[in-house]
């Protein structure tokens, strides 16, 4: 009986020790989205995603956790089981912050995901999020820096302002908070101008940087700084309107 009844204490305690870990695990915000939001290793490129530094503008009490990865949209994310084991790591409690579009309007068969599909796989992604007890977040791209030759910013890529309608209106269909990041860049870099964004993009001069041999101009991708202030527009926009998440912003 004696041996029972210690056998009896410990699985006690071993249950209540289980209980009191998940009571105390962070929630964490996930991130699905492309290249303009992954982490990258500094040792190869300074092209940066806004991912890896969301965190810096957030307190001790929530963790980020970037699945943002280059070349993927929707549809890549999806086929390549990238969506399926995120949501199998979700938590209930914790934040998925979906951001797709750039390769969704590729032609690229491996990449493009048609109008109708992109606008059904941002809802699926929410809908299968919640159903782990999770919260979503739709966001729009990052704005393309091109500009014309009035000084008007635009975007030449064919299709791109139209995704980014389709996700405003997923995230209104689905019913979930959406930050409206092409909105806030667009404005952004249209104050600042065109040669004042060239230090936010990619544009980098050749020989700047031990792998980058010739002058890259991208106006797609990000280095560090325009990387860190998207991530702090972001954390902005989370802190003003994402009831349940803005708490966990400095």
């Amino acid at each position: 009986m004696r041996i029972k009844s210690l056998l009896m204490t410990l699985i006690g305690l071993v249950i209540f020790s289980v209980a009191s870990a998940e009571e105390t695990q962070k929630p964490r915000i996930f991130i699905a989205g492309d290249s303009t939001a992954q982490t990258y290793d500094p040792e190869k490129t300074p092209m940066r995603g806004w991912g890896q530094y969301l965190a810096e503008f957030l307190t001790d009490g929530i963790e980020v956790d970037n699945r943002a990865i280059g070349g993927r949209s929707t549809a890549s994310f999806i086929r390549e089981n990238r969506w399926e084991k995120l949501v199998e790591d979700l938590r209930p409690g914790d934040w998925v912050l979906i951001q797709f579009g750039h390769n969704d309007t590729s032609k690229n068969p491996e990449r493009h995901a048609e109008p109708d599909e992109y606008k059904n796989n941002l809802i699926n992604f929410t809908k299968e999020a919640r159903e782990k007890g999770a919260n979503p977040v739709i966001l729009t791209s990052i704005v393309i820096r091109t500009f014309n030759d009035e000084g008007e910013l635009v975007s030449e890529r064919e299709h791109f302002n139209e995704y980014v309608q389709i996700a405003r209106d997923a995230a209104a269909e689905a019913e979930v908070p959406m930050i409206d990041v092409n909105k806030l860049t667009h404005a952004l870099v249209q104050e600042l101008g065109d040669e004042k964004t060239k230090e936010l993009y990619f544009w980098i001069k050749g020989g700047d940087h031990p792998r980058i041999n010739e002058d890259t101009k991208d106006d797609t991708h990000l280095q560090e700084k325009g990387a860190r202030c998207y991530a702090q527009i972001i954390a902005n926009e989370i802190k003003e309107n994402i009831d349940g998440l803005k708490d966990y912003v400095k």
